[in-house]
């Protein structure tokens, strides 16, 4: 196959955690052809399709500068067998219009991974609430006076903007409701943003699991993402140590009640996030995580991945 990755710079990977450049790395292995454009350089003019600045990539099997370009070309995504959209977040307005892009070059054959409009139409902390049986009392609201209410009933709280990434913006009140009020107003914008809302889950002391769903089955094993020095959060990004595990019978139930759902919607990979029992997130716009498994476990999640993607690709 010859696959494109519309990808952040290649120049800013981590090659030794990223998980674009494990998908690329075993794809290359297996002898498909490998490009790379940034979301920037999408390109759709009048009568033409949508197209991109692209450059044709190969391993070089050096530490330093891993790729090299071997050609740059403006090229139509509907001439490549397969477009991965792996642009990290934030999903803010420009993510937004690359998937109305992507969405033009599926109409002109492109096959999309993951797809434009289930990208779009999967907010990634929004979408648990279609799942209640899985998650923990959640509230999402504008209103500060739902918040206190919210507040009142459970004690312990956690609250996080909807287009928060990393950790960032997460916020945890105890029962004496301490600066509730004041962070009830930098999240909301005095009822201007909507924001979500948790009982705290006293299991994140043993971790937030990434729970990877590829193809619509869960990968055997999730990385347990651990607060670290009185942290509220696992987020590596926030300095957690992450940790990979078996799944457990609720891991692995909560994967294979969302695994064909997800499937079926144009998802062919997921990130579940999931503390104790309860799923917080379902992340799918650039879900990572693949290579702390790996190397910890020796499953090989970027395996998994290229095979479900070879499956996926209607020749």
């Amino acid at each position: 196959m010859h696959i494109l990755f519309v990808a952040d710079p290649l120049e800013q990977f981590k090659t030794y955690k990223d998980t674009t450049f494990a998908m690329m790395r075993e794809a290359a292995r297996r002898g498909h052809r490998l490009a790379a454009c940034e979301p920037g350089q999408l390109h759709w003019q009048r009568g033409g399709r949508v197209s991109a600045q692209v450059r044709q990539i190969a391993f070089t099997g050096q530490e330093g500068v891993w790729f090299a370009v071997e050609q740059e070309r403006q090229a139509a995504l509907a001439d490549f067998d397969a477009v991965l959209m792996r642009k990290d977040p934030p999903f803010d307005s420009e993510y937004f219009y690359a998937t109305h892009l992507l969405e033009q070059a599926e109409r002109e054959g492109a096959q999309v991974f993951n797809r434009p409009r289930a990208l779009r139409d999967h907010p990634e902390k929004l979408a648990i609430m279609e799942f209640p049986q899985l998650i923990g009392p959640t509230l999402v609201t504008r209103q500060g006076e739902d918040i206190r209410r919210f507040h009142a009933e459970h004690g312990d709280i956690i609250l996080k903007p909807l287009d928060g990434m990393g950790g960032t913006g997460i916020f945890r009140v105890g029962p004496d409701g301490m600066n509730l009020g004041s962070i009830i107003e930098t999240l909301n914008g005095h009822g201007q943003r909507s924001v979500m809302v948790q009982k705290f889950l006293p299991q994140i002391a043993e971790g937030d699991k990434r729970v990877l769903v590829i193809g619509g089955q869960p990968v055997p094993y999730c990385l347990a993402r651990i607060p670290q020095g009185g942290e509220v959060r696992g987020n590596l990004a926030a300095g957690g140590l992450g940790v990979a595990r078996p799944l457990s019978a609720r891991d692995r139930e909560i994967g294979e009640t969302l695994g064909p759902i997800l499937q079926q919607r144009g998802l062919l990979l997921a990130g579940v996030d999931v503390i104790g029992d309860c799923v917080t997130e379902i992340n799918v716009t650039s879900p990572t995580c693949f290579q702390e498994i790996q190397q910890q476990t020796g499953c090989d999640v970027p395996a998994i991945f290229i095979d479900a993607l070879e499956k996926a690709v209607v020749r």
